[in-house]
């Protein structure tokens, strides 16, 4: 298997995970739909990454600019809200949520916390208002924005090892060809064969 394809099974099992968080929330509350949201650590924008119920067919990928809505200010305070009557709120995008296909009445949303800081958001559109359980809904959020805190901070460490792979795949060939050449004794000594072999080898890949 290659680097490539173990990347990206990698990559698979880290969004299934975060689908999963999503697909658990949607139920639980019996919402038009739940969301996460990470935030783009370089552009501070906000990026759906997983979502069930409305719009899951095409908004994963979308992206918001930084303090969009509900979920930018969860986003930029850290707090979680719940808004029964989004129209009510001023947080709330109406243009935002318009472009997404689907204008909830209703929101909640937490931060999704590691390590002291905001790395995304969940969120739950338009819950039961007849469901109740033991835990406080903003409770229970809490406690499944955890979970996706887990499969975003996998997801996060995978992207910044693929940024990272390139350059440091060239620098280790580098140094590895000049382990090797050094190796290779100056002046017609006999060479190490396996540093031949080797270099051998390095030829026809390169």
């Amino acid at each position: 298997m290659s680097v490539h394809e173990r990347r990206s099974d990698s990559e698979i099992t880290e969004r299934r995970l975060l689908q999963s968080t999503v697909e658990v929330a949607r139920h639980v509350f019996a919402s038009a739909a739940a969301s996460v949201f990470l935030v783009d650590q370089e552009t501070g924008e906000l990026v759906f990454e997983a979502v069930s119920g409305e719009g899951e067919q095409h908004l994963v990928g979308t992206r918001f600019p930084p303090g969009t809505g509900i979920a930018g200010w969860v986003a930029a305070s850290g707090q979680p809200m719940i808004a029964d009557e989004v129209a009510a709120v001023p947080q709330f995008a109406h243009d935002a949520a318009e472009s997404t296909g689907y204008v909830p009445r209703s929101i909640m949303a937490a931060p999704v916390i590691r390590q002291e800081s905001c790395i995304g958001v969940l969120e739950v559109l338009d819950r039961s208002a007849s469901w109740r359980g033991e835990l406080a809904d903003v409770d229970l959020l809490a406690l499944l924005a955890t979970q996706a805190a887990y499969g975003l901070e996998l997801l996060l460490r995978l992207r910044r090892a693929e940024a990272a792979l390139p350059a440091a795949g060239g620098d280790d060939v580098h140094v590895l060809l000049q382990r090797i050449s050094d190796r290779v004794p100056r002046g017609g000594g006999a060479a190490d064969p396996t540093a031949l072999k080797l270099l051998a080898v390095a030829e026809e890949l390169l």
